[in-house]
């Protein structure tokens, strides 16, 4: 009978240590109407992270617009606790955190190549800045796709943008069609559509395969497929959770997360040039809707000016606007990105 009693002790000590290893994780993910990069990979990634992972996790994921929060919200959320992972939006999260925006500047990740390489040369800055103000740690980042110009009235340039009215995602791509003559103005991505529809905007910029999936090729007739910035998200996790975790855990965590993102930023590239033919009418379309947008024609004026346009007005304006908050940035900036480019 003794042996037994200790046999049962051990077998419920061992059943509480295991108990004890299970990691609940609540995640809050993108909106679920921002397209398939949030219905086919983010998604599915965290609801079965335990079996694909091996982790002792449990994860309950819910997207952002399902639980009635603000998309510019992700990082106070974060640093109140109540969910412990955050998918944030890089554009709409920076009112809060402007130094999030030189991950992603316009004119400085025009492709994927250099986008990868100028995202992780300044991700450390990120890291820290988030760390001390929200109590986060940023895990990866990755791009929702090159930003194009989506708009109702028939536009040929950049240069007819004059007068009109821009929906944009960040005070970066403000600056920049300011100087065009056009008027940004800021709006949540599930109130686009309706604001094209309604001509409360004339134009908006956002991805493709985004703009297919919100269906705004149904309020618009012209696209101008030159690529501004990248939409970098990324995802961030509370700094207490974090520090809560085993180094083991914490490790397979940072792999787990390192896959994702990886595999984002190819799904990206497929689903960008994808949404570029299925928003024009042309074919295969595999992924989204297809529609009938005249692609307007990129000129080589358009080309320089996005080029210009990172050491001339985005820059700037984010130097500006980040030194408010964070003195180092520009040099941090400067010292990583900045010195790859020449700048």
């Amino acid at each position: 009978m003794f042996r037994t009693l200790l046999l049962s002790a051990a077998a419920t000590v061992f059943a509480q240590s295991l108990w004890a290893e299970t990691v609940t994780l609540r995640v809050l993910g993108q909106p679920a109407g921002s397209g398939l990069i949030q219905q086919r990979m983010e998604q599915p990634f965290f609801e079965a992270m335990a079996e694909t992972s091996g982790l002792d996790v449990s994860v309950e994921y819910l997207p952002i617009d399902v639980a009635g929060i603000p998309d510019t919200d992700g990082m106070r959320v974060l640093r109140t606790g109540l969910f412990d992972i955050v998918s944030i939006r890089g554009p709409q999260v920076s009112r809060d955190e402007p130094t999030v925006l030189g991950l992603d500047l316009v004119g400085m990740n025009t492709g994927y190549d250099t986008g990868r390489a100028n995202t992780a040369a300044f991700l450390p800055t990120v890291d820290k800045a988030i760390q001390t103000k929200f109590k986060a740690k940023l895990l990866g980042v990755w791009p929702a796709g090159p930003q194009v110009i989506f708009c109702k009235p028939a536009i040929t340039s950049l240069a007819d943008l004059s007068g009109l009215k821009v929906r944009v995602g960040d005070q970066s791509a403000a600056a920049f069609v300011a100087q065009f003559g056009a008027t940004g103005v800021p709006l949540p991505f599930g109130e686009v559509q309706q604001s094209l529809a309604r001509g409360v905007v004339d134009c908006a910029i956002t991805g493709p395969a985004s703009a297919n999936s919100g269906g705004w090729p149904e309020a618009t007739t012209t696209v101008l497929p030159v690529a501004l910035q990248m939409a970098v998200n990324g995802y961030a996790i509370n700094l207490d959770k974090w520090n809560s975790l085993s180094p083991e855990m914490q490790a397979g965590l940072q792999t787990a997360v390192d896959d994702l993102t990886g595999q984002i930023w190819t799904y990206s590239e497929e689903l960008y040039t994808d949404a570029m033919r299925c928003n024009a009418g042309q074919t295969p379309c595999e992924h989204g809707k297809p529609y009938a947008l005249t692609e307007a024609p990129v000129s080589d004026e358009d080309l320089a000016a996005v080029t210009r346009a990172l050491a001339e007005t985005s820059l700037p304006a984010w130097v500006q606007q980040c030194k408010a908050v964070n003195p180092t940035c520009e040099a941090d900036w400067r010292a990583t990105v900045g010195m790859a480019l020449g700048l």
